[in-house]
């Protein structure tokens, strides 16, 4: 008998008890975003337990992005969104990138993986409304040129083509991609020559999109993605040429 087989049962904490006592009625009260959980000190008569263990609980869902705790206020149900599922995991998926470099390579890879498969779905699906916003926000990159104003638009851009498949669990993981690797795009479009790149790169992506050419918009995604990736190594190799000889 292994270990586990042979290993006394734990007991629960409180708090996990009443985790899924608190879980448990909002779903039999069809509790809305926005209604009001009952009072701490009715919820310790109602479940018999002490305040630490309502208030952790209490913690609990917060983090899960089920209730909202104000100061004063009793807590109150929130909207379950796919953008606050993933908003979840955003410090998490920080400290990762922080941690290893390799994880951000890993990202980038994702990334190419996502958008080449998102960018299929949206070349089918795409209307004349869609191409012109998408032609709107390559006139303002054009605008913009350089920097902050640059890299939102660019983002922007993405974040249609993710809206486009109409699919929300795409938006917001794309939208967190984006963010995530916010931090490294001015790297990749800051230095002299690369924003013409990306700009043509753009329009190519566009003009599959609207010829509603699925494999033509895969490839045109593909390009521009790994030569994004192929400038970001190149920038940080200057940077890194540059750091040695100071």
């Amino acid at each position: 008998m292994n270990d586990i087989a042979a290993g006394p049962i734990r007991r629960r904490k409180l708090s996990d008890e009443v985790l899924e006592r608190l879980l448990a009625l909002i779903r039999t009260q069809k509790l809305q975003p926005g209604d009001q959980l009952p009072p701490e000190r009715e919820l310790m008569t109602l479940y018999g337990v002490g305040r630490p263990a309502i208030r952790e609980a209490m913690q609990q869902l917060a983090s899960m992005g089920r209730i909202t705790i104000n100061h004063g206020e009793r807590a109150r149900v929130s909207e379950v969104t796919v953008d606050a599922m993933i908003s979840q995991f955003d410090t998490t998926a920080r400290f990762l990138l922080d941690d290893d470099a390799e994880n951000i390579d890993h990202l980038k890879q994702a990334r190419v993986f996502f958008e080449a498969g998102m960018v299929r779905m949206a070349a089918t699906r795409a209307t004349v409304e869609d191409i012109a916003t998408l032609r709107r926000l390559i006139d303002e990159m054009q605008q913009s040129r350089h920097g902050d104003a640059f890299i939102e638009r660019d983002m922007e851009f993405h974040s249609t083509i993710a809206d486009m498949t109409g699919n929300p669990i795409f938006s917001a993981t794309a939208r967190a991609m984006l963010h995530w690797l916010k931090d490294y795009h001015l790297g990749i479009v800051s230095f002299r020559g690369a924003e013409d790149v990306s700009l043509r790169e753009h329009h190519q992506i566009v003009d599959c999109l609207a010829d509603n050419d699925p494999d033509a918009a895969e490839q045109a995604m593909r390009d521009h993605l790994t030569r994004a990736s192929e400038l970001y190594r190149q920038r940080a190799a200057s940077l890194e040429e540059e750091d040695s000889r100071d």
